[in-house]
């Protein structure tokens, strides 16, 4: 466990710690029965994000009245406590799964165990069960409203700067073998390091936005999709290349245009320039003499698609920017920037 997990873990712990101890001596204070239930109903309900926390807790306030519903149905059928829980739950969990809300099950099965011990469902014995889940949400809520985004955004923007340096060294790196350069790292495990790194910054990007109540946030899963899109493409790419059986003349004009277009892959940049500069490459290719034999053929095949990939590359850049709303660009992008 890194320390940064460490550190989260911690703070997790002891917010569920805090959290049901309060839960614990709210209820005690009130003289509610089965006061240390609204402590496990603390712990259930603090999930990872203040989104995922509030949410749940709403489907868990409604989802109250379903579970009193059962009680009073099933708890006066045998008199048999064990049977009549068992078609409780089973009436519970079909109940929960075709409305989606899954989650809930588990804060219900507390307040079903209380009506199935006291067989009572008089107004204030109902009231004493929704105080208990209303004090265990709300501090869970609460607890979680406290979250290190000011960190988190950093460490996102700091992922950012590292994706686009990961993804300039292996460009330059391609050009390089296009150039016929040795090389001192392995193109391949670069790149797969770099897609399982991704698959790990998405979800932080998604985690960051589920702990704001805020929608502009998505701007950065969108840019880390982006780039996991990127990086997929790099996979072909690389493999077109490992097929030419000989570098000619116009792989040293692909790779100097790889090595011109590694330096835009930033943040804020609308690659329209590159694209042109691209299609010049096209343009210059079909002014070139017919190749004369089938291997000069398969190569020049081979060159069409490495810059097929390249083109691709870069519309997901530009299909990313044109997806932006104004608020992402009014928060996010440096209009002083040139783009």
């Amino acid at each position: 466990m890194n320390k940064e997990k460490t550190i989260h873990v911690l703070i997790q712990a002891l917010k569920i710690a805090v959290g049901s101890c309060a839960a614990i001596l709210i209820a005690t204070a009130l003289q509610l029965n089965f006061a240390t239930s609204s402590g496990i109903i603390t712990l259930l309900s603090i999930l990872t994000t203040k989104w995922e926390t509030v949410k749940i807790s709403i489907f868990r306030m409604i989802s109250f009245g379903i579970t009193v519903v059962l009680s009073i149905i099933v708890f006066h059928l045998f008199h048999i406590a064990w049977l009549e829980f068992g078609i409780f739950i089973f009436l519970l969990v079909i109940i929960c799964e075709m409305i989606g809300w899954k989650a809930t099950i588990s804060v219900n099965a507390v307040v079903g165990t209380h009506f199935l011990t006291t067989l009572d469902f008089s107004f204030q014995a109902i009231m004493n069960e929704f105080l208990l889940v209303l004090i265990g949400v709300a501090i869970a809520i609460l607890l979680n409203l406290f979250q290190n985004n000011g960190s988190a955004k950093k460490k996102i923007i700091a992922n950012m700067r590292y994706t686009e340096e990961k993804l300039q060294m292996i460009m330059e790196e391609l050009a390089g073998y296009m150039k016929l350069e040795k090389l001192d790292h392995s193109v391949w495990g670069d790149i797969i390091e770099l897609e399982h790194e991704l698959a790990q910054f998405v979800e932080a990007a998604y985690k960051y936005q589920n702990n704001t109540f805020s929608s502009h946030p998505s701007y950065y899963i969108h840019y880390f999709e982006m780039r996991t899109q990127q990086c997929n493409v790099l996979h072909n790419l690389h493999y077109q290349m490992k097929r030419l059986r000989y570098m000619p003349e116009q792989a040293r004009i692909i790779a100097a245009y790889i090595t011109y277009m590694k330096n835009y892959i930033v943040e804020i940049n609308i690659p329209t320039k590159q694209i042109e500069a691209l299609n010049d490459i096209f343009a210059d290719m079909k002014k070139e003499p017919l190749p004369k034999t089938r291997e000069e053929f398969e190569n020049r095949a081979i060159l069409y698609h490495i810059l097929l990939d390249l083109e691709e590359f870069l519309v997901f850049k530009k299909r990313f920017v044109e997806s932006l709303e104004d608020v992402h660009k009014e928060i996010y992008w440096d209009d002083s920037v040139e783009k």
